[in-house]
């Protein structure tokens, strides 16, 4: 393949979005995707490198850059946070979308999960409306093929009109396809053939906005996408265009002409902003679904027609499912640890009985001993006992929560609670593990 340790040139460390290249012909491919889809796993394998973090610059997320050769080509290859969209309701979701809109990127690739291509076309299809230099990475191919899904590849690409490559990461497979994908997309840039087509209440006003945010708006970017990300009226979105494009983008005054008589049509009609926002993520949704539906073939019917979202989700039961589900662990941890805790707890303290025999028979200073016994090594002994078997109960369970889709839509139930207080239902996780 050509994609080796030796072929490395740049270690991976905190650039923020600094963009250091071995060569000035270079090119620079943003790696996105959902969490857990083998984003990293894909990262790692192309740049041979283990993943190294720093922040973004003014971001407390992660970031991760590393170089690889392939066929004579460099390329600096930038692991994008996982996210499920780019709508921006949190620090990942900002930190993608600004690198793919000015972070200079070459090439796009999202990755995606080939046991659940509807959830991680939502984000290929919002990148693919800021930029077409996309390849669709389906990693996970080994384990659809065990779960008897079939997905064309071929038919997918057909439709998007952009590569997609199947892959399984983990033991290297498709990588030279993917790459092949990267060269082609880089060397010879696409031209947008698909396009998400939104309530006509919205492509109409995206057609009146598009022409005055052409006019003005840096070239490279997509103008229909930023007259869709002004109709939002997401005051985040219209700071984050106005830092990036150096002027302030509002004040040009045909564009905000246009977009107070498109307000004032919305007005008269009764369109809130909520039901804009609400109808432009129902588009993406539905056109993930007419996709997945025309390309993707379950062997078992039971895979794809399963009602659970509907209980674990649903206005009724998601609450009290959640609350049950969090206790059960809660619960199991504490009780369950005691066990343990109480095992070493005798454990060390009998050999902190044997330890201080032993000082003793050395006829050591009494300092010493009870420094060293009665002080260090009675508190790591408690520490141990009581923080290491609840810890070893509670994150294996939670992990398996993660892996079974549960915590994700603990996220979704709590997302609307949590925005009351300027966060995000993803910080309910972080303070179930407080």
């Amino acid at each position: 393949m050509g994609l080796s340790k030796d072929s490395m040139g740049v270690n991976a460390v905190d650039l923020g979005l600094v963009i250091r290249k071995n060569q000035k012909t270079d090119k620079v491919v943003a790696l996105g995707g959902n969490p857990n889809v083998g984003k990293s796993t894909v990262f790692n394998e192309l740049t041979g490198l283990r993943q190294h973090t720093g922040n973004w610059t003014g971001k407390t997320v992660t970031n991760a850059q590393g170089y690889c050769n392939y066929h004579q080509h460099g390329y600096v290859v930038v692991d994008l946070p996982g996210c499920y969209s780019l709508m921006a309701h949190s620090t990942e979701e900002e930190v993608a979308r600004d690198f793919i809109c000015f972070g200079g990127a070459d090439a796009v690739i999202i990755v995606c999960d080939a046991t659940c291509m509807e959830r991680s076309l939502n984000l290929v299809l919002q990148t693919m409306e800021i930029t077409s230099q996309v390849v669709v990475c389906v990693n996970l191919m080994d384990e659809a093929e065990k779960k008897k899904i079939q997905i064309n590849l071929s038919a997918l690409a057909e439709r998007l009109g952009v590569p997609v490559v199947g892959t399984s990461a983990r033991s290297r497979k498709g990588l030279d396809q993917l790459m092949d994908a990267v060269t082609q997309i880089t060397e010879n840039p696409y031209q947008r053939k698909f396009t998400i087509h939104y309530p006509d209440y919205l492509e109409a006003a995206i057609s009146k906005l598009e022409p005055c945010v052409d006019q003005v708006s840096e070239e490279g970017l997509d103008s229909r996408w930023l007259s869709l990300m002004l109709l939002q009226w997401d005051h985040s979105m219209h700071g984050f265009i106005e830092q990036n494009l150096k002027y302030n983008f509002l004040s040009e005054e045909s564009v905000t002409k246009q977009l107070k008589e498109v307000k004032e049509d919305f007005e008269h009609q009764g369109i809130t902003e909520r039901q804009i926002k609400d109808d432009i993520v129902t588009a993406i949704v539905h056109t993930a679904e007419r996709l997945c539906e025309d390309t993707i073939r379950y062997e078992r019917e039971t895979y794809k027609n399963n009602d659970i979202d509907k209980i674990l989700t649903g206005r009724w039961t998601a609450f009290p499912i959640m609350i049950v589900a969090l206790l059960i662990v809660f619960w199991i941890t504490i009780v369950g640890a005691n066990y343990p805790s109480q095992a070493l707890s005798t454990f060390f303290f009998w050999i902190e009985g044997k330890l201080l025999l032993f000082f003793k028979w050395l006829h050591a200073p009494k300092f010493l001993y009870e420094m060293l016994i009665l002080g260090v090594y009675r508190v790591l002994a408690w520490v141990v006992s009581v923080m290491l078997p609840p810890m070893a109960i509670f994150f294996p369970l939670f992990t398996l929560l993660e892996d079974v889709g549960f915590l994700p839509r603990i996220a979704f139930n709590l997302d609307k609670c949590f925005k009351k207080c300027c966060a995000c239902g993803k910080q309910a996780l972080t303070m179930c593990i407080e």
